[in-house]
């Protein structure tokens, strides 16, 4: 694979995204940041938990065959272990992040989605892509965000909300009928999406954070197909610029509601 990739922190914060990649493998993990008020019971942070774990997944994806998910499992015990006698990691704040994960192998491609990141297959056979998501948080979020989504980004008021919502989605997680991330407990992994499919039915590939899909997910200002053709001509920084202009469009959320007025937004494209 050929592999691009751009990644940008939002204003005034640490990037909590992470994204690496080798010519057979790439790995994308967007952090659950902190809000300011709440605890976490890390020392750590964020931005570390997510640098520690992709790392290591990468490692691994390049030096074993073995299921992707057993790799996460490993992964986020070994990262676990990284902090477990000088952190609670059983703390509802303790850092956490969404993984994508995709490995060229031989003749296919086997792919890992765990929470709300995107993968768009760019598939030879279709017209639309593939577009795989785990949205099992957004639907659990939808019924606690009317009153922040009410709110004026930024204000306090909204941020207030926001911290409300974040605390209040923590009691989802992780557990049946919620939604799964990667944390502290590697039974996360075996909660992950996957798939396998021939990579000669693939042209291309997109993995993206939530902050960089908005332009389509949230926003509806580009379909799948055009944020494909649009990394394809121009990459992944220019999908990130774009995102930014639409979020300076609407800084207090008024046309798109949202938690983060800006959010950190990564992308990679791969070339199969």
């Amino acid at each position: 694979m050929r592999v691009t990739f751009a990644t940008e922190a939002a204003p005034g914060r640490p990037n909590e995204d992470f994204v690496a990649a080798t010519p057979d493998a790439v790995v994308l993990l967007d952090g659950a940041g902190t809000p300011a008020g709440s605890e976490s019971g890390c020392t750590h942070g964020v931005a570390w938990y997510s640098r520690a774990l992709g790392s290591t997944l990468l490692t691994a994806m390049t030096q074993t065959s073995s299921p992707l998910i057993e790799i996460l499992a490993e992964g986020i015990k070994t990262v676990a272990s990284m902090h477990d006698f000088t952190c609670d990691l059983t703390h509802a704040g303790s850092p956490s992040a969404t993984v994508v994960m995709l490995r060229h192998s031989a003749d296919t491609l086997d792919w890992l989605i765990l929470a709300d990141s995107v993968l768009v297959l760019d598939t030879a056979d279709t017209a639309e892509p593939m577009v795989i998501c785990d949205d099992r948080e957004a639907l659990v979020g939808a019924a606690h965000r009317t009153t922040m989504d009410a709110l004026p980004s930024g204000s306090p008021e909204h941020v207030a909300a926001h911290r409300a919502y974040v605390e209040t989605l923590r009691g989802h997680r992780n557990r049946d009928g919620g939604f799964w991330v990667a944390s502290a407990d590697p039974l996360a992994a075996d909660q992950a999406l996957t798939g396998t499919v021939p990579a000669h039915q693939v042209r291309a590939a997109a993995l993206l954070s939530d902050g960089a899909s908005r332009l389509v997910d949230r926003f509806a200002l580009t379909t799948w197909r055009q944020t494909l053709d649009l990394l394809d001509q121009h990459g992944p920084a220019e999908l990130i610029r774009q995102v930014r202009e639409a979020e300076h469009s609407d800084p207090h959320g008024e046309r798109w509601p949202r938690g983060k007025a800006l959010d950190d937004a990564t992308a990679a494209y791969c070339h199969i």
